[in-house]
């Protein structure tokens, strides 16, 4: 489905140069300032360039999995606190918080199986449960990869600053604005640059927490003893005064508060993207590298808080409280080595969670570009810069995280309970499709009775920690997420009725034009390089594109001899998935060409074609329109326009400028430029209402 008609508006950057690149092509001052920041652009040609771009296990678990690893700075801060005074079920809640880490990331290894091709909780609700659901999950996925941004660059800058004089926190909300612009940059230059560049922070946090961890449990092994028999006392004490089910709610409501803790795990699913060939067993392995870690860090962060005696302090999180008692009186030879290693692994977390945030700039941005080209959002977000990244849905991700950022002043409770209910909505629809998927399909998966119980429980447990949390955290932030969720919900579906609208409008013009015969008799007409040219953009063989060529001729009649037909194959985010799909794209492209010059020729008409393959639709077609008027000398180019009857502020929101866009920078190269417009009604009429004339 496009968004403008001609040319084909899905397309999106760069193009092979010309052989003579025209002046008016290169880059101005602020272009070749752009161009040192973000890199030159990728080849699409390079036989190499999806190997360099795609990520082993090891590479995506650090830009995937830094997201769930990360949270175990939170998330057992998070649940300990709520236990109060009953510390005693810390234990079992170790133990609970690591089999949940591990019911749900076996849960998405058999998604990612069912679901080869990505896109997480999204695709899962939008193909197993309807396309309403999806846009739910779709919509909760969005606000909660921004969330994922706000929410790790908030905790790494607690982490910092816990070790930072107290003095200095007033310019905490800077340091993290300055750490989104950072990565915003980082990721515009490509995920892979970005992801190796944040490599040794990931390193260095696994060595000093595994030090933290493995320490605080040797050191407190002593009182393992007693936190057994206070288990058992103070269960019995519970009991009597709270009875059983007052218990239960009391951890219920501790193991629930800590769900940021299992926030990071769909990252894989919806990154499947990236990763290397084998796309699914790379996957599979990033899941099970996270699963181990997170489980055995977040619960082993939990039980040395139980085994050290650590209490809440205000102004430090629980993590520098606890490492400032293993560690602050360490000394050698008089040197305060424990507390170079306190701020070293602080410092690594901080660290750690920036890189977190990669995951909202990773995966934001490709659900966007899943909903995108099913018309939920603006089809420019399925585009690719010619760095080969999503480039507005990057920006769209850090513009946003800056702004909640900004509303919420970068409180980390707030923007943990908003992150959790965003999560848990995903995780409960996700696991709701896959139990229905094995419930109606018991006759044809063999498994079925192995895989039902696992994403069950993943149901029953999802679903707790959601209900849990918004009931408990519903004026502490829980609101302010779901008017977010449930403002983006509605927006989804004002635009995808707009859309459904508009192009509903063009089905009659494919219907009519789009079935003319293939090939015919007539003698092919010989093309005269010196006879007037018309250049036309087209996208898909199409009603579109046959009106324009017929539209030219009852405008111009008998005045224009040939017909070139110009075409750019974009790479976008639908169509980004290898080399093989790069080839694909050309051939198809090609075809469509074909067909066109063999309807032109039977019309009478010299006609030619010229195909680019890139990823910005102006920049190829711009320079394939200059290299067709250095043969062409007497050529004109025609592109078409969507105008509506009543013009809105968002419609060049909804549907790109090209042919504006194009037009300038052809007149500015000296060429002509006619602009056919397409009329449009908004509402839906009885009979056909797209028609096109001269502008």
């Amino acid at each position: 489905m496009s968004s403008d008609p001609v040319p084909n508006p899905e397309a999106g950057g760069g193009v092979p140069p010309a052989d003579e690149p025209s002046a008016a092509l290169a880059p101005g001052a602020w272009g070749r300032f752009v161009r040192f920041l973000l890199g030159k652009p990728r080849d699409l040609r390079d036989p190499s360039l999806f190997r360099h771009l795609s990520l082993v296990a090891f590479l995506a678990w650090i830009g995937l999995g830094s997201d769930g690893l990360s949270s175990s700075a939170y998330g057992p801060d998070e649940a300990y606190r709520a236990l109060g005074v009953h510390t005693y079920l810390a234990i079992w809640l170790a133990v609970a918080t690591a089999v949940t880490v591990f019911v749900i990331s076996y849960a998405y290894s058999r998604i990612i199986e069912h679901f080869p091709g990505g896109g997480g909780g999204y695709v899962v609700a939008s193909k197993l449960l309807g396309h309403r659901f999806g846009v739910i999950s779709g919509s909760a996925l969005l606000v909660d990869y921004v969330l994922t941004i706000t929410v790790s660059v908030a905790s790494g800058g607690d982490a910092i600053f816990s070790f930072l004089p107290e003095s200095w926190l007033r310019f905490k909300l800077a340091a993290d604005v300055l750490a989104v612009l950072f990565l915003l940059v980082m990721n515009l230059r490509g995920v892979r640059e970005s992801v190796t560049a944040l490599m040794p922070i990931f390193v260095v946090f696994l060595v000093t927490h595994g030090v933290f961890i493995v320490w605080g449990i040797v050191a407190g092994a002593h009182h393992l003893g007693p936190a057994v028999h206070e288990l058992r006392a103070g269960t019995a004490a519970g009991l009597s005064s709270l009875g059983a089910w007052g218990l239960f709610l009391v951890f219920l409501r501790a193991y629930s508060l800590g769900g940021g803790t299992y926030t990071g795990i769909e990252a894989v699913s919806n990154g499947l993207q990236i990763m290397r060939e084998p796309k699914v067993q790379t996957a599979q392995r990033t899941m099970v590298y996270m699963a181990v870690s997170l489980a055995a860090t977040a619960g082993g962060i939990i039980l040395v808080y139980l085994l050290t005696g650590t209490h809440a302090v205000a102004g430090k999180t629980m993590n520098a409280v606890a490492m400032e008692n293993l560690f602050g009186a360490w000394r050698v030879g008089g040197v305060r080595l424990g507390a170079g290693f306190v701020v070293l692994t602080l410092a690594s977390e901080g660290a750690l969670l920036f890189v977190a945030a990669q995951t909202g700039f990773i995966d934001g941005p490709r659900v966007m570009a899943n909903m995108a080209t099913d018309s939920w959002f603006p089809h420019r977000f399925r585009a690719l810069s010619d760095r080969l990244t999503m480039k507005n849905g990057v920006q769209l991700m850090g513009l946003s995280a800056l702004a909640l950022l900004v509303v919420t002043r970068g409180s980390v409770d707030a923007l943990v309970v908003m992150y959790a209910i965003n999560v848990f909505i995903t995780f409960s629809l996700s696991e709701l499709g896959m139990v229905r998927f094995y419930v109606t399909h018991r006759k044809t998966e063999r498994d079925w009775k192995r895989h039902l119980p696992v994403h069950l429980t993943g149901l029953v447990l999802c679903g707790s920690i959601l209900v849990v949390t918004l009931t408990e955290k519903f004026t502490e932030g829980g609101w302010l997420t779901l008017v977010i969720t449930v403002g983006v919900i509605a927006l989804c579906f004002v635009i995808r009725a707009h859309y459904r609208r508009v192009f509903g409008q063009f089905a009659h013009l494919n219907e009519v034009l789009g079935d003319l015969p293939a090939s015919s008799g007539t003698v092919a007409r010989a093309i005269d390089p010196k006879q007037p040219t018309a250049i036309l953009l087209v996208g898909g063989y199409g009603g579109l594109g046959i009106h324009s060529l017929l539209n030219v001729q009852r405008v111009f009649p008998g005045f224009f001899r040939n017909v070139v037909f110009v075409s750019a194959g974009i790479i976008d985010s639908a169509n980004f998935k290898g080399a093989g799909e790069v080839a694909r794209l050309e051939e198809r492209t090609r075809g469509d060409l074909a067909r066109y010059v063999d309807l032109a020729r039977r019309l009478g008409l010299g006609a030619d074609s010229r195909l680019a393959i890139g990823t910005d639709v102006v920049e190829a077609t711009t320079a394939l329109c200059v290299q067709a008027s250095r043969e062409f000398p007497r050529a004109v180019v025609f592109g078409g326009k969507l105008i509506f009857e009543e013009e809105r502020w968002y419609h060049r929101f909804l549907h790109n400028e090209t042919a504006h866009a194009i037009q300038r920078r052809v007149q500015f190269a000296g060429l002509t430029m006619v602009i056919l417009p397409i009329r449009v009604r908004e509402a839906p009429p009885r009979a056909p209402a797209v028609t096109a004339r001269a502008a």
